[in-house]
C-alpha cells in the first residue's frame, strides 16, 4: 500500500497548539503538507491568548524538516486564517477544524455567555473557517474538511447542553457540505473523537487521559483527507485505537389511516411497534427519510 502524502498541500489546522490539532498538524507536517498552524493560545475555557503555543508547534514541523506558519487569530476571524494560507502559500487544501472550548455547566446554571461562547468557538469558528477556504476550494476544484464533533453531541451529556448543541451542529453542517461539494471535489466528514488534552482533562481521571493519546486518533483525520479518498458525509467516532462509523437508524414505524383520523390514545395503542427497533431501516438522506410519510398519504 502506497504512503499517504500531502506534498504541494496546504492545510490548515485550527486549535494546532495542544492535544488533538498539535498531533494533527505533526502529521500533516510529516507527511509533506504545508501547515497553517492556528492558535489563539487561550486557555481551555475560552480566556486568555499567547502566541507560545503555535510558535512551538510551527518550530517541531520546521526541526522535522517540513514547512508551517504560525497563525494566532480566534476561528470567529476565520477569513484571516485563511488569508494567512494564502499569504503564505498560496493555496488551500484541507481545513481541520479542531479549535473548541468548555463552559460546562448544569442547564439551571449555565449563562447565556457560556451557551454564546460554546457556540462561537465551536460552531461560528467551523463556519468561518471553512466558508473562507471554501471558494478556493471550488475554484481549485479540491478539498477536504475535517469537522470535530463530541459523543456528548450524539449521545448527550450531563452538564454540556451548549457543548452537546455545539457538537451535533457541527455534523450537519458537515453533512450538507458534502453535499454541496461533491461536484466540486471537495468532501467533508465529522470525526468524534475522545483523546487526553486539555478539555478532556477536565472530565476523564488522570490515568485514562495519559492513555488516550491523540495519536490514536491522527490516522483517521489523515484517512479522510488523502487526496484520493471518497468518503463524504460521513461520522466515525475514534479514541483508544477503534475507529468506527455512524449511521443514522429509525424503527419501520407505524402509518395511521389518515381518512379516520387519529389521536393521541392510538398512538399510545402502537407505541410498542412504533418504538421497535428489531426491524429498522437506515435513511441515508432527507428524501428517503420522507419517503414513507408521503408513501402514507394515501393510507386512507
Amino acid at each position: 500500500m502506497s504512503q499517504i502524502r500531502f506534498d504541494d498541500r496546504v492545510v490548515i489546522v485550527t486549535g494546532a497548539g495542544n492535544g488533538l490539532g498539535k498531533c494533527h498538524a505533526l502529521e500533516f507536517g510529516r507527511r509533506g503538507a504545508k501547515v497553517v498552524v492556528n492558535d489563539l493560545g487561550g486557555s481551555a475555557f475560552g480566556e486568555g491568548a499567547s502566541k507560545n503555543a503555535a510558535d512551538l508547534v510551527v518550530e517541531e514541523i520546521i526541526a522535522a524538516g517540513g514547512e508551517a506558519v504560525a497563525n494566532y487569530d480566534s476561528v470567529t476571524d476565520g477569513e484571516k486564517i485563511v488569508q494567512s494560507a494564502m499569504d503564505n502559500f498560496g493555496r488551500i487544501d484541507v481545513v481541520v477544524n479542531n479549535a473548541g472550548i468548555l463552559r460546562d455547566k448544569s442547564f439551571i446554571k449555565m449563562t447565556e455567555a457560556d451557551w454564546d461562547l460554546v457556540y462561537q468557538v465551536h460552531v461560528k469558528g467551523a463556519f468561518k473557517v471553512s466558508h473562507a477556504a471554501w471558494p478556493y476550494m471550488k475554484e481549485a476544484n479540491y478539498g477536504r474538511l475535517i469537522f470535530t464533533a463530541s459523543a456528548a453531541g450524539i449521545y448527550g451529556n450531563f452538564g454540556q447542553a451548549n457543548y452537546s448543541m455545539a457538537k451535533l451542529g457541527l455534523h450537519g453542517l458537515s453533512q450538507t457540505l458534502a453535499m454541496e461539494g461533491k461536484k466540486s471535489n471537495i468532501l467533508s466528514n465529522t470525526i468524534a473523537p475522545i483523546a487526553g488534552s486539555r478539555l478532556t482533562e477536565t472530565i476523564l481521571p488522570p490515568p485514562l487521559i495519559e492513555q488516550l493519546k491523540p495519536e490514536y486518533v491522527t490516522p483517521l483525520v489523515v484517512r479522510l483527507c488523502d487526496e484520493n479518498s471518497a468518503f463524504t458525509g460521513g461520522l466515525y467516532e475514534v479514541g483508544a485505537g477503534w475507529i468506527g462509523a455512524l449511521r443514522w437508524e429509525r424503527t419501520k414505524g407505524v402509518g395511521f389511516k389518515l381518512g379516520e383520523g387519529f389521536s393521541a390514545e392510538d398512538v399510545a395503542a402502537q407505541w410498542d411497534k412504533i418504538t421497535d427497533f428489531t426491524n429498522v431501516d437506515h435513511p441515508r438522506n432527507g428524501q428517503e427519510a420522507m419517503m414513507a410519510m408521503m408513501q402514507n398519504l394515501a393510507n386512507r
